[in-house]
């Protein structure tokens, strides 16, 4: 008889990070499901008020991955400290390729964001850097999959906004624990929730043109996603031989992953 699972907690609201959520419930390999209570992803936590503060403290964390860049943390800042919380900082590629590119957002001029954007453009380059991320930073997807499976856990992983970054790895994650890819696509796409979505700093007013322009970079689109699972099976053949060949997780790591993370 299958047993229905309880229903989930409320999701707490946090004043000062965007994004938070835990990923428990997913269902997974075996007809097992994702525990609850050790596996979280968010925005970043550099503006974590006291009580977000105390209420991440309450998870019991082990180990925070913060996939944010140099550029990302002297914009925002500094993570909050968690006591007895090990910070791991593992920079991934930004899909806006990095400060360059985000001054000009944030400053330029309306024909340059054309030229840059426009017509498709945004929406390319989000599709790439996925490819481009899930390709060439198997070392860094690698560690967090071993880490996991090797014990460190409860753990949150995030980047600026918890879309893009901290979204490919918990989707590597749940691929490893055998996540349909249906339901990965549902969770990456909670992004788009409106108090969810990052707050871009910008000098000026954005008008309508410009709002349009960005908001490919801003949303979390099915396609983005579609064009990472694609690379997998271009370079890889098969989710297993990525995980295997791409990540070094082994078969008994990935036992062991499923062990600690699923019910």
């Amino acid at each position: 008889m299958t047993q229905t699972p309880p229903a989930p907690q409320a999701e707490p609201e946090l004043a000062g990070v965007r994004n938070f959520r835990d990923l428990g419930g997913l269902p997974a390999a075996d007809g097992r499901r994702v525990r609850p209570g050790v596996l979280f992803r968010s925005g970043h936590l550099a503006h974590a008020t006291e009580a977000d503060a105390a209420f991440l403290a309450s998870l019991g964390l082990h180990t925070i991955f913060d996939f944010r860049n140099a550029a990302d943390i002297a914009l925002e800042g500094p993570d909050v400290a968690l006591p007895g919380v090990r910070n791991v900082n593992l920079p991934l590629s930004d899909p806006a390729d990095g400060s360059e590119f985000w001054r000009m957002v944030r400053d330029g001029d309306l024909a340059t964001l054309r030229s840059v954007l426009g017509e498709g453009r945004a929406a390319d380059r989000m599709a790439a850097s996925y490819r481009k991320i899930v390709t060439t930073r198997t070392a860094e997807h690698g560690r967090v999959v071993r880490a996991l499976a090797d014990g460190d856990v409860p753990a949150l992983m995030h980047c600026a906004a918890g879309k893009d970054r901290a979204g490919l790895s918990v989707a590597v994650t749940l691929l490893a624990l055998g996540v349909p890819r249906e339901a990965i696509e549902a969770d990456y796409l909670e992004s788009n929730a409106p108090h969810r979505r990052y707050r871009v700093r910008r000098d000026a007013e954005v008008s309508p043109e410009v709002s349009e322009l960005l908001s490919p970079l801003f949303e979390a689109r099915a396609s983005y996603l579609g064009a990472a699972f694609d690379a997998i099976g271009e370079v890889w053949g098969t989710v297993d031989r990525y995980l295997a060949e791409g990540l070094g997780l082994s078969a008994a790591g990935r036992s062991s992953l499923q062990e600690r993370l699923l019910r």
